[in-house]
């Protein structure tokens, strides 16, 4: 029997949410997939924090005027599960179309936790991983948690191994490195337009950058889908401040597209305006290359380099004892 490696085509969506409102950005996200789905996608990902949109105030105000953001934003954030993620579910059955989304996710213990989340859904609708930023960005911290190694996962998936990182996690070697080990061949990068950085910090080439250096690191395709600003976010974070609202016009803030093993775009990518890229993807395409440069295999030394990662979840209590077992009293 022939040995067989997935071809499909693949889908990078460049959007920008309905601004703070999870219903309408979901909805918008649902279309989003079935219109990829009618060209062929089989793969769709969708930008970093997409439901229900960047915390953008966290670089043009300072923390005390930033603060009922933050609670606006846990207000519209969502549930893991929840009636969004049973929607991207249900249309991802519908399309069999496995599904990368990044959401705000409430943690369910405390009102000041909130996730900066990657839902990994099946082409069955199943969610098959619910993966936590594991290190806000900069000033991303005055809002998102960071998760834990416990969703550092490579899922086996209709379109072949499939791992995914949130933005400034693809700078980190050692994350990209656990994928890697794990058989990746198919990575998912989302990330959020970046107009507030500083002035000579080219966010279009930033993204290009650690998308090729990963694609050609590990000898695999990677699909990169970043955020938008719409007129509605400059409108609702900057108001009558014209430096703000200059700032956040910004070009070459954004890039979406898809990476092939060589480390160069499979087809142009797109930058800053709202679309979708398209390419076909042929995972046969990762073998050859891997003869010259296999990190995960013959071209590292295991005897000399070790990585041990913590994989467990984090919880802020655990307990010594069954609680769910009856109390003395009740046995009686």
């Amino acid at each position: 029997m022939d040995f067989c490696l997935p071809r499909f085509t693949a889908a990078a969506v460049q959007a920008a949410p309905v601004y703070l409102d999870p219903d309408a950005t979901t909805a918008k996200a649902v279309d989003l997939i079935r219109e990829a789905a009618r060209h062929g996608a089989t793969l769709v990902v969708l930008p970093e924090a997409f439901i229900p949109g960047y915390p953008y105030w966290n670089w043009t105000m300072n923390p005390v005027q930033g603060s009922p953001w933050f609670e606006r934003l846990y207000r519209a954030a969502i549930d893991v599960p929840g009636p969004q993620v049973a929607a991207l579910c249900a249309v991802a059955r519908e399309c069999g179309t496995v599904l990368v989304v990044g959401v705000n996710e409430r943690g369910a213990h405390s009102l000041g936790v909130l996730y900066n989340t990657l839902l990994i859904i099946g082409a069955d609708g199943e969610l098959l991983a619910a993966h936590r930023k594991l290190v806000p960005t900069w000033a991303e911290k005055l809002t998102w948690t960071g998760g834990d190694g416990s969703t550092l996962r490579v899922h086996r998936t209709a379109v072949g191994p499939l791992g995914a990182l949130a933005c400034g996690e693809n700078t980190n070697t050692l994350a990209r490195f656990t994928l890697l080990a794990q058989g990746e061949l198919v990575h998912a990068a989302s990330y959020i337009a970046l107009p507030v950085a500083p002035e000579d910090y080219d966010m279009a080439d930033a993204i290009a950058l650690r998308t090729a250096a990963h694609s050609f690191e590990g000898k695999l395709f990677s699909v990169v889908a970043c955020s938008t600003i719409s007129p509605e976010i400059v409108d609702a974070v900057a108001g009558e401040d014209e430096a703000v609202r200059k700032q956040l016009a910004r070009k070459r803030s954004a890039l979406s597209g898809i990476f092939g093993p060589d480390g160069r775009p499979v087809t142009e990518p797109l930058i800053d305006d709202e679309g979708i890229v398209y390419a076909e993807i042929d995972l046969g395409r990762c073998i050859q290359p891997k003869q010259m440069h296999d990190i995960i295999g013959h071209y590292n030394r295991f005897d000399v380099f070790r990585l041990q990662v913590d994989d467990r979840p984090r919880q802020p209590i655990t307990f010594t004892t069954d609680r769910t077992a009856p109390a003395p009293e009740e046995e009686a």
